[in-house]
């Protein structure tokens, strides 16, 4: 029996490898920690943080729950974000700006490598906070990516038909003055009430 391929879905990339460690009563217990982004350069990213006692286990550990932890970004035509966004996580602050088509992806480390699994190809990238965590500025990354909201473009019928319907909704009600059978204003109900 031929065993069957198993096609991924989602392309991973490690982002940090760190070891660490924890005093015991026996001594300093040795472990790896690190950090993976996975994508499918469709509009869907996640990212996993795990620790193994070898970099293989860790890594393992590290894709399944980037797996689980999956948020779907809008992309609009071009390749870029429909608009501008901002987000914090910690000490990182990250912003991120849509780009004509053609500008490429500038941005720099955490950023570039979460952009490019997300399959984002005209993006400005920006990290303000005062921190090089590349765990805060991945979380920062995909908070911001999460706020994204897709916008359509709105056309010039729409806004006029738009505009009428909040006019109609500013008018004050009116009220029908029982001894004549007139509609009235709230404003003209007081006068005649004094």
């Amino acid at each position: 029996m031929r065993k069957k391929e198993i096609k991924k879905e989602f392309d991973n990339e490690v982002l940090s490898i760190s070891r660490v460690e924890r005093m015991t009563a026996g001594g300093r217990r040795l472990r790896f920690r690190t950090l993976v982004v996975v994508g499918n350069k469709k509009g869907k990213v996640g990212i996993g943080l795990a620790k193994g006692k070898d970099v293989q286990q860790a890594i393992e550990k590290a894709v399944k729950k980037a797996e689980k932890n999956i948020v779907v970004v809008p992309i609009k035509r071009g390749g870029t974000i429909p608009h501008e966004v901002k987000a914090k996580f910690g000490a990182a602050v990250i912003l991120l700006k849509p780009q004509t088509e053609g500008r490429g992806l500038v941005a720099g480390g955490t950023v570039r490598t979460i952009c490019a699994l997300v399959g984002i190809d005209n993006i400005s990238g920006k990290i303000l906070g005062n921190t090089r965590n590349k765990i805060n500025n991945a979380k920062a990354t995909i908070k911001a990516l999460q706020k994204l909201k897709f916008r359509e473009d709105k056309k010039d019928g729409d806004n006029d038909k738009k505009e009428t319907l909040k006019e109609d909704s500013k008018k004050e009600p009116k009220k029908e003055n029982k001894e004549l059978g007139v509609k009235m204003n709230k404003k003209e109900i007081r006068k005649e009430e004094k």
